[in-house]
């Protein structure tokens, strides 16, 4: 079932996406060579909480770190840990959720760890613009969750990356993942219909190689199956009378 939110609930979600996207932003800033995967965690979860949120990842089916961060060919879900010590030309994804007032915030970024490799900022960029028209499907009058998939997949596929299949976007509210599912490829013209009060995570997971990927013995992390890069683009949109509003877009 998908769940429809008023203007209230959506302006409730807007203090949970803030968090959420400060936390990625601040994280960011971190990135550098030596730093820990698990820094970076504390520094999210220690700012989730500073707000009076909860890191909605924390304990989410058991995982236990307060974001999932994945490095190189590591798609999603990786765990933080003191033993992965970031180095110069790696890119990092780092996925956060806060809950706070009855609501979750979800979004991802991707960030280079010093001079990264063309390819690999290419892969950044597209996995990017992938998502912004991705939106913009969404925008359009009539349009379906199809038109979203369409849309990424069409783009990417014209540099010769791929689409991962396995895992999708969905919607966001009370869950952290509820209806409808938002695959990165599909058909347009097919789907639920996209309307006024969904709220929806779009993004893109992007590979270098084909869109294989295959879970790691931890249980969590997805990795390519070529082994070669991944990266991973992702806001929580909320559909509005104006339009599609990113809600854990952090302004500055």
């Amino acid at each position: 079932m998908i769940f429809i939110k008023n203007s209230e609930q959506i302006k409730q979600m807007k203090e949970a996406g803030r968090i959420t996207g400060e936390a990625i932003a601040i994280a960011g800033e971190m990135v550098r060579e030596g730093v820990t995967t698990k820094q970076l965690d504390t520094k999210i979860r220690n700012h989730i909480e500073k707000c009076g949120a909860r890191p909605s990842f924390l304990g989410y089916g058991g995982f236990p770190g307060s974001a999932c961060i994945s490095v190189n060919s590591q798609v999603i879900h990786g765990i933080p840990s003191d033993k992965v010590v970031l180095k110069e030309g790696d890119i990092v994804k780092i996925d956060v959720g806060a809950f706070i007032g009855g609501f979750h915030g979800d979004s991802a970024n991707t960030f280079p760890v010093g001079r990264i490799s063309e390819e690999a900022a290419k892969l950044i960029e597209v996995t990017k613009k992938s998502f912004e028209l991705g939106m913009a499907a969404a925008a359009a009058e009539g349009a379906r969750i199809g038109d979203i998939g369409a849309a990424v997949d069409g783009y990417v596929t014209g540099f010769g990356f791929s689409t991962v299949k396995k895992y999708v976007g969905h919607g966001v509210g009370h869950d952290l993942h509820e209806d409808p599912s938002v695959p990165n490829y599909g058909r347009a013209g097919h789907g639920p219909r996209i309307c006024r009060g969904m709220v929806i995570a779009i993004e893109p997971m992007i590979n270098i190689g084909t869109p294989d990927v295959r879970e790691l013995d931890d249980g969590w992390t997805v990795v390519t199956a070529d082994g070669k890069l991944s990266a991973h683009y992702e806001h929580t949109v909320a559909i509005t009378d104006d339009g599609p509003v990113l809600l854990t877009k952090v302004d500055g």
